[in-house]
């Protein structure tokens, strides 16, 4: 049968309120005044906000919607929604659809229930919602959804967009300074842009229903290795199953429809794992894309009897998932800054903004590795091609011998094109030809950096608060000196030499899960190691960062502290549930089955002693099974001590310590019996599925 075809370029963005339906239904003066909001940074006024209310509500009803809802990003690291109705009485019984800019513009959620790191008290429960006209609203579920920002009655944020706006405008305000400097006169401002690749797993729902560990945590707890993994690099980029193929054509379907741009698919590493990935856009627009995305991808597999996994780490012994953060600055008139053109200004501008991001990588290595900290992330950092939790920097063969003649002052010998930068004693180079590092925790690329250590489930808001607040910062140290420079040629070439010798250390090609890197990087270089979420999390308060964020005005001195403890928080009641599910499921499930097991060979034994039989297998596999049935028993009691314990400690940090060197130590332990009764017990008794079924039945 042929299958239906349809028009891509009709469905998509068809429930999206974007510029394309603006300017089609919005008077000329209103959507003139509206693009200056949006593009121009212009203040958004009642009476606008009126006729873009009233417009926006007319074409939501005539696409079937009947509610609204401010869409917000909390810190549970999900989005949020309270929906209302267009329906206002009249008087006479009946209704009519109403919708004002003052519910455009404004919401008040209850701030009482969310995460707020003691910024807010349970008492006080007023919060705002406030329209982000840069971001499109779209229509879902017969309601529309209109992007917002969320903070307190106080002004403080509580939400990951407030920050990374601020965050936006940091950049482009010192990324201006320096295009002003190569006498750009064109741009009006510059912005951060992501593409976020997204990694998941799918697994059958029915085998998923059978265990609590996906069920409550995401991950499997328990769980011996298959006979067959990936091993034989069989899955990466291979033919896509049926039943994962129709998954994926209706999940473009609704991403299109809601103006994401999903651009590729394909069958990852792991077996049953697989990664979808747009087309860059704004940092804020991509942000709030990917959480749409891995709220369609959760909701479209449930209809294909699939659930999707977004856990970092969902199997052990094979690749976790991450989210490939792609991240550049562009002109709002389409100039990639991080691309190094074909002329000598241009390419002298690209090396200044490729050096500034070298220092501030090199400066704030720390708030790059804290911003993808997770207790998922944990598992997946340093190993099966996720990069180690060192942070670093790969430029390539060819962009290194650029910054290395760049001190050294002589040119770089390439059989490919030769750029001449434009100051005497800068070196010709070409254009970026570098191979790709998979070890790399924060790789260029060509025409972007690929942050490769965040977390498939992560906001990706995060991460890119911190990208672009420390670049900001390196920008505006250089334009300070550059605009004072009598001889700019000559102050930017010291400038350079001077930053990259400085700040060399950072930049490492090789492989990444070498141990010697590890020794290299910490004895030698003294790049900081912050192996896990409890190691990286407190230096967001250190004060060298506190006065950065606090400098940009992207975090207040309070919203730092606070989202410190909301971070250690989260860790510590992921790892208390996963203690939980993990003793629950040792006792009620797995030591009953090994019991039955272990009943029946007992049954045998007796059976064969009694025929006069010999029975020294069995007796040994009995022993055997015993020996760590018993172990198991023990190791049940000890997490159950350490969960407890851990659940008494009231200081927050303190707290995490515990769960991380007691508790987690504590469930490896337990798991490491279990998942050899797993290798041992027939399989009519093992209780629940297994990896073999879980990875290869889809």
């Amino acid at each position: 049968m042929t299958e239906k075809t349809y028009d891509v370029t009709a469905l998509f963005g068809s429930d999206v309120f974007n510029e394309a339906v603006m300017k089609a239904k919005l008077p000329k003066a209103t959507f003139k005044e509206l693009m200056k909001v949006i593009h121009e940074d212009a203040e958004l006024t009642l009476p606008v906000a009126e006729v873009v209310a009233s417009v926006m509500k007319d074409w939501a009803v005539e696409k079937g919607a009947t509610h609204y809802t401010h869409w917000f990003q909390p810190m549970t690291g999900i989005t949020a929604e309270k929906h209302d109705s267009f329906i206002s009485p009249v008087g006479d019984g009946t209704v009519i659809m109403e919708f004002s800019g003052k519910e455009l513009i404004k919401g008040e959620p209850d701030a009482s229930s969310f995460p707020s790191g003691g910024l807010r008290a349970t008492f006080e429960a007023r919060g705002y919602t406030a329209w982000d006209p840069t971001s499109y609203a779209f229509i879902k579920d017969n309601t529309l959804y209109i992007p917002t920002a969320f903070f307190s009655y106080s002004g403080e944020a509580l939400d990951k967009k407030t920050p990374l706006l601020r965050s936006m405008e940091a950049v482009s305000k010192q990324a201006m300074r320096i295009l002003k400097l190569f006498g750009n006169t064109t741009a009006k401002k510059v912005v951060a842009t992501v593409g976020a690749e997204q990694e998941y797993f799918l697994v059958d729902k029915t085998l998923y229903d059978k265990r609590k560990d996906l069920i409550f945590t995401g991950r499997t707890l328990f769980g011996a290795a298959p006979v067959k993994g990936q091993e034989l690099e069989d899955h990466y980029f291979g033919a896509i199953k049926q039943r994962v193929s129709n998954y994926m054509k209706d999940l473009d379907k609704h991403l299109w429809a809601l103006g994401v741009s999903s651009k590729t698919k394909h069958n990852e590493v792991a077996p049953a794992q697989h990664e979808s990935a747009p087309i860059f856009e704004s940092a804020n627009l991509a942000t709030d894309h990917n959480q749409l995305t891995m709220e369609i991808m959760k909701k479209v597999a449930l209809e294909h009897g699939m659930v999707c996994l977004l856990h970092e780490k969902p199997f052990a012994g094979v690749n976790g998932s991450g989210k490939h953060d792609n991240w550049a600055i562009s002109t709002d008139d389409g100039l990639n800054l991080l691309n190094p053109g074909d002329s000598p200004m241009e390419n002298a501008q690209f090396l200044t903004f490729l050096v500034a991001i070298i220092k501030a990588v090199d400066e704030h290595a720390d708030l790059l590795r804290l911003s993808v900290a997770t207790a998922g992330n944990d598992h997946r950092l340093g190993a099966n091609e996720a990069p180690p939790a060192i942070i670093s920097i790969f430029l390539g063969e060819e962009l290194t011998e650029v910054i290395e003649a760049l001190v050294s002052g002589t040119n770089v010998e390439s059989k490919h094109s030769q750029f001449d930068i434009g100051v005497s004693s800068l070196p010709k180079f070409p254009k970026d030809t570098t191979d790709r590092n998979r070890t790399s925790p924060f790789a260029f690329t060509g025409n972007k950096f690929e942050f490769r250590s965040v977390g498939s489930s992560l906001n990706i808001s995060g991460p890119n608060i911190v990208l672009n607040t420390i670049v900001a910062e390196a920008l505006e140290q250089f334009a300070d000196v550059l605009e004072a420079a009598d001889d700019f040629k000559a102050a930017l070439n010291t400038l350079l030499v001077d930053t990259i010798k400085k700040h060399k250390r950072i930049i490492f090609n090789g492989n990444g899960y070498d141990a010697s890197w590890v020794k290299e990087a910490v004895e030698v270089r003294g790049l900081p190691e912050l192996k896990s979420t409890v190691d990286a999390l407190p230096h967001f308060c250190d004060a060298k960062n506190v006065e950065l964020f606090t400098k940009h005005k992207v975090f207040s001195e309070v919203e730092i502290h606070s989202r410190t403890d909301i971070m250690l928080e989260n860790y510590s009641k992921a790892l208390n549930i996963e203690a939980l599910t993990t003793a629950e499921m040792a006792k009620k499930e797995i030591l009953p089955a090994v019991m039955m097991f272990e009943k029946d060979i007992c049954d045998v034994i007796i059976s064969k002693k009694n025929a006069g039989i010999g029975y020294a297998v069995e007796e040994a596999l009995a022993n055997k099974v015993d020996s760590l049935l018993t172990s198991m028993n023990s190791k049940i009691t000890v997490l159950e001590e350490a969960t407890v314990k851990a659940q008494n400690i009231t200081e927050v940090l303190d707290q995490a310590k515990c769960y991380h060197d007691e508790v987690f130590e504590a469930m490896q332990s337990l798991r490491a019996d279990a998942d050899v009764l797993e290798t041992i017990v027939g399989e009519k008794y093992w209780p629940f599925p297994t990896y073999e079924e879980l990875l290869f039945n889809v």
